[in-house]
């Protein structure tokens, strides 16, 4: 990873527009006022000014400090305040105030430095507003008597040029000049004997002059007091002590210790030792004890403020001589600042499609310290999208080196360290919170792959039935989901457009009621769609399941329950228990439980004798046949289903109790025409016409016979063969007469096979007509009908039949 690094920032350097190889150099007067020209900087760097406004022109210094402005709009370089030069490099004899011309688009630098010219803008100053001399009357002309030299913050000839005695007098001169090392001196020549007698004190003004137009001056009252003899002046040991002390030495550290010695004895052999003030210290860091020359801290020295101090340091003896000796303190660099990190530029939110190699921010470094301790380096912690390259200098360009994406990471905190290589190394870390926005680049996502809805039939009309919901990973409006239906429906689908959805919740609801047994499912297409430019969107698909009410009774199938004569069943006397008489078959157009039907006995003929299947419908005996039940039997089937509330249906079922019978069938052909049932009706009402005169016939000849036959019809029984029956009736039809009644109970069945039926032998002993006629005797118990039958009915070609015509005709209760 830090090869890597090495390797981009290396490449970024030289991707780098070439910097101009001379800096753009200015001068301007210190107190020029703020707004004041200092040059035309973009004609001077060879861009215009719609260039500086569009590469985002600005003006970086390294210390941080903005004295001069750019004027985007015209290109031009002024003051932007207050200039003191003396404030900004002190004494040194040029101050040059650097700075750097910076645009982006690409990154460009341009090295500006600007001259500050000095004004005669400060006077000469004395370190002392008094000196008081103390001169023996014994010294000889010549003698010289030295002065602080008046220092003025100016430079050139705006600083002391000349010194002058003001009133003049005749005893002392000035002498100024400079010595081989370089410092300066001032010094106050005696030019004539002094008599103590004649004048014991006098005094005077030195006056400093410079040379600035109009010219400045300072001065200096000097006392002189003449004094008895004291011939030997201190000196000092060496004419300059130089020292050095760390930066963070406690107050009260001795720096160094001066010594003066005096030839003299007693009183005017005893040295003292004070400092001389210099100018602008009058919070002097240091202190001398004025007995031993100990020269000690009164506060803590700082490196970056000033590197090194200059103080001077008086020796007097007991007769008022003195010397003066300069001392120079160096003042030794520690580690004690932490590097700086100043950001030029910022830019944040960043889009998450920003293209890897955009530049996010853009800062220097410095250090207050020197040498190793202000040697810096910068690191970026860990991080995949993001690295550290220099720029140019100390500058360094925070870029993206990866693709960004808002929602998996949607801000980057971003740690630059700054380390210097002093020992042990200090650092300083700045942050660099960097918020990624949003792009539409996330299609809604339903919570669910498909949703199924549920609505009862017979709904009322916009119901609600469900809701869809789908999220979006953006925010803002390419977060906000709105809801429609798919214009386009898939053909194969049964689809409905009853369904509507609400476009901010997703609310589904159905506009009109439904109904189960003609639609019982449906689906449509939900598509969600933010609100981003251009919209993405998603689509899912919703069933909606039409659940069954029970709004549908059931409906019988057999019998049939159509107005028709009910079919009856036949039922032999001789039947066992749980002998099968028919079954009710009905369907319920629900579904599920609603569908569920259950058979009901609800009345019959005899209650006691039929039971019905609650499942099946099957109609069984629930006793053997007694001669006491009744021959024609009727049924009626309750049929409910299980919804609820529950419907039902009723369905009628007839039985005849049978002691003997044959088969009874009707033919699979489909029902005659209209024209030939008109016919067979015809026939049948002839036919019923002659069989009732023969039964008034019968009814004479029954009369007449009744005692003696009556032993003979009571043994009667009925005829199962087809032949005995052919075969009485011949016999009758030879005699002209039928001997007895005839009576037939008919049932057909939709299971019969034909159409035809055999007669059967009197089931009852023979009776006189007049008792079938009346309704009497056990016919009548029985609700048998009594049916006489002629001899042209029972013809050879027809002996024993009769077609389903003739059948539908008789009336039967």
């Amino acid at each position: 990873m830090a090869l890597a690094r090495q390797v981009l920032c290396v490449s970024a350097l030289l991707s780098l527009p070439p910097a101009r190889a001379e800096p753009i150099r200015y001068s301007v007067a210190e107190e020029a006022e703020s707004g004041s020209l200092v040059g035309e900087l973009a004609e001077d760097a060879g861009l215009t000014p719609a260039q500086l406004s569009a590469r985002r022109a600005r003006l970086v210094s390294e210390d941080g400090r903005q004295h001069f402005r750019l004027e985007r709009a015209s290109g031009r370089l002024v003051v932007a305040g207050r200039l003191d030069r003396e404030e900004l490099c002190g004494q040194a004899a040029s101050c040059m105030l650097p700075f750097e011309l910076l645009l982006s688009n690409p990154l460009q630098f341009f090295r500006v430095e600007v001259t500050l010219d000095d004004i005669n803008d400060h006077s000469p100053v004395f370190p002392e507003e008094r000196v008081t001399f103390k001169i023996l009357e014994t010294s000889d002309p010549g003698s010289r008597f030295p002065l602080e030299v008046a220092q003025d913050h100016d430079i050139g000839s705006n600083t002391v040029q000349q010194y002058s005695i003001s009133p003049k007098n005749k005893y002392f001169s000035v002498s100024y000049g400079s010595l081989s090392n370089g410092d300066d001196y001032l010094e106050l020549l005696l030019e004539k004997p002094l008599d103590r007698e004649e004048e014991a004190e006098m005094g005077f003004r030195v006056i400093a002059l410079d040379g600035g137009s109009p010219p400045r001056s300072g001065t200096i009252e000097i006392s002189i007091i003449i004094l008895d003899v004291n011939d030997n002046v201190p000196k000092f040991t060496q004419d300059r002590y130089s020292g050095r002390i760390m930066e963070n030495m406690p107050e009260g550290s001795v720096v160094l210790t001066v010594l003066a010695t005096d030839q003299d004895a007693g009183v005017t052999g005893d040295i003292s030792y004070q400092l001389s003030q210099a100018v602008g210290q009058s919070d002097s860091a240091f202190v001398i004890d004025p007995i031993t020359g100990e020269i000690k801290l009164t506060k803590a020295l700082d490196f970056e403020v000033s590197d090194h101090h200059e103080i001077r340091v008086r020796a007097t003896d007991g007769g008022g001589l003195s010397a003066i000796c300069k001392v120079l303190v160096e003042v030794v660099d520690v580690n004690d600042n932490a590097p700086e990190l100043v950001v030029s530029s910022f830019s944040s939110p960043l889009p998450e499609d920003t293209v890897p190699g955009t530049v996010v921010a853009l800062f220097s470094v410095r250090d207050r310290d020197s040498g190793a301790n202000g040697k810096i380096s910068c690191a970026l912690e860990d991080q995949l999208s993001f690295s550290l390259r220099p720029a140019y200098k100390n500058y360094y360009e925070l870029v993206t080196v990866s693709a960004l994406d808002r929602e998996e990471t949607p801000q980057y905190i971003l740690s630059v360290t700054a380390a210097d290589a002093g020992s042990p190394p200090l650092t300083s870390t700045q942050t660099f919170s960097v918020d990624i926005s949003d792009v539409n680049d996330n299609a809604p996502v339903f919570n669910q792959n498909s949703y199924t809805m549920y609505v009862r039939e017979n709904n009322v009309a916009t119901v609600f039935v469900g809701a869809v919901s789908a999220t979006d990973a953006d925010v803002g409006l390419n977060a906000k989901v709105t809801y429609s239906l798919a214009p386009e429906q898939v053909a194969e689908r049964p689809w409905c457009s009853c369904i509507s959805v609400n476009s901010e919740n997703g609310h589904v609801f159905v506009l009109r009621p439904l109904d189960y047994e003609h639609l019982r499912q449906t689906e449509v297409t939900v598509s969600a769609s933010d609100a981003g430019s251009p919209p993405l969107r998603a689509n899912v698909t919703v069933r909606l399941v039409v659940l069954d009410e029970n709004d549908n009774a059931p409906l019988v199938l057999y019998p049939a329950q159509d107005g028709s004569p009910a079919s009856s069943e036949l039922v032999p006397v001789w039947a066992e228990a749980g002998y099968l008489v028919g079954k009710v078959v009905a369907v319920d157009a629900d579904s599920g439980q609603n569908s569920w039907l259950s058979y009901h006995l609800l009345r019959a003929t005899d209650p006691g004798l039929f039971s019905v299947a609650v499942q099946s419908g099957e109609v069984r005996l629930r006793r053997p046949v007694t001669e006491r039940d009744s021959v024609k039997q009727k049924l009626v089937v309750l049929v409910r289903d299980n919804g609820k509330p529950p419907l039902s249906a009723t369905a009628a079922l007839s039985a005849l109790l049978l002691k003997d019978f044959s088969d009874v069938r009707l033919p699979h052909s489909s029902p005659a025409p209209e024209d030939q049932d008109g016919s067979l009706t015809t026939y049948l009402i002839i036919s019923l016409v002659f069989v009732s005169l023969l039964f008034l016939i019968s009814s004479a000849v029954f009369v007449a016979r009744k005692a003696c036959r009556r032993k003979e019809l009571e043994a009667g029984h009925v005829l199962y063969g087809a032949d005995n029956v052919q075969s009485g009736l011949a016999d009758a039809a030879a005699a002209g007469t039928l001997p007895r009644a005839y009576c037939y109970e008919i049932s057909l069945t939709t299971g019969s096979g034909n159409s035809e039926f055999k007669f059967l032998r009197p089931i009852l002993p023979s009776l006189p007509p007049q008792h079938c006629a009346l309704g009497q005797g056990p016919a009548e118990e029985q609700d048998f009908p009594c049916v006489p039958v002629s001899t042209e009915d029972m013809a050879p070609d027809n002996a024993g039949t009769l077609s389903a015509g003739q059948l539908n005709a008789l009336s039967f209760d």
